[in-house]
This record gives C-alpha cells, structure tokens and sequence, in this order.
C-alpha cells in the first residue's frame, strides 16, 4: 500500500483514521474470500447436481450446469475485481461490465430453458419470453459497447 502525504497528515489529525482503513482493508479481505468460497461451493455443487440428474434428462442436466457455472464465474470475476482494489486502491468499470453481460446471459440461458420445458405454452407467456430475451440482449448490447467505450478512453492528465 502506497502511502502518501495527505494519508500520514490524515493520521495525525486522528488515530482512528488508521484503524477504521486497516478494518476497511481486512473487510475487502474477507468479502473476496467469501465470494472464492461460495463460488467453490456452487461449482462443486452444480457438478454434483449434473452428475445425479445426467440420466433423468441430459438438456436440463446440461442448462444447470451452464448456469451454474456462470454463477461461479461472476463469483471469481467479483473476487479478482477484490483483489485488483487491494493492490491498486482504485475501483475499475470494466469488471463490472463483465459481469453484467454474464448475468444478462444467464437470464437469457434461464429464461430459454424455463420456455422450452413449459407443457403449456400460451401466446401470451411466449410473447413474454420474447420480450425478455430482447432486453436482455439489448442490455448486452449497450453494456458490450460501455466496454468498447471504456477501453477507449485515455487517462486524465496528472495535475501537479
């Protein structure tokens, strides 16, 4: 961790700023360490859940599987946002961006699945499949070019 001026002056000044960011240090610790252990006991329970239900039906088993995954991979994508702040101090857009255009994918994985093992499909709730699907790739759409917009921009000059 980088100490500057400003930081030492801010110590000075109170005894508690030093605790209260030594505390808010070890809280991104453990919230990073949360996120690897869920996402560890999601994927080991999505392969457990795909291996018991293969045989009663291998598309469903499949779609799990998928989403389940993708869950872990949001997890670790939070985790390493985690760790890149610990050594940077600086918060990035772009995983977050990551993020949601996996979530938006897994609703669209979801929603999909969900629709084709309805027994009854009615006009109306295909219509609304189709609308969710559409925002959903829109909201992809727009978040792909937040990327693409975010990777672009230069950094801001050093004031002195």
């Amino acid at each position: 961790m980088v100490i500057s001026a400003a930081m030492i002056e801010d110590q000075k000044r109170s005894p508690w700023i030093g605790v209260m960011e030594t505390l808010d240090g070890w809280g991104y610790i453990t919230a990073g360490f949360s996120f690897l252990v869920l996402g560890m006991i999601v994927f080991a329970h999505a392969w457990y859940m795909f291996i018991a239900t293969f045989t009663v039906g291998v598309l469903s088993s499949v779609l799990a599987l998928i989403h389940d995954l993708l869950l872990v991979v949001i997890l670790l994508e939070l985790f390493r946002t985690i760790i890149n702040f610990l050594k940077t101090h600086v918060i990035t857009l772009e995983p977050f961006l990551y993020i949601c255009i996996i979530a938006s994918t897994r609703r669209i994985l979801t929603t999909g699945a969900a629709t084709a093992y309805t027994k009854d499909l009615t006009q109306e709730v295909f219509h609304q499949y189709l609308l969710d699907i559409g925002v959903n790739v829109l909201v992809i759409v727009a978040l792909v070019f937040a990327v693409y917009m975010a990777s672009k921009r230069t950094a801001p000059p050093l004031s002195p």
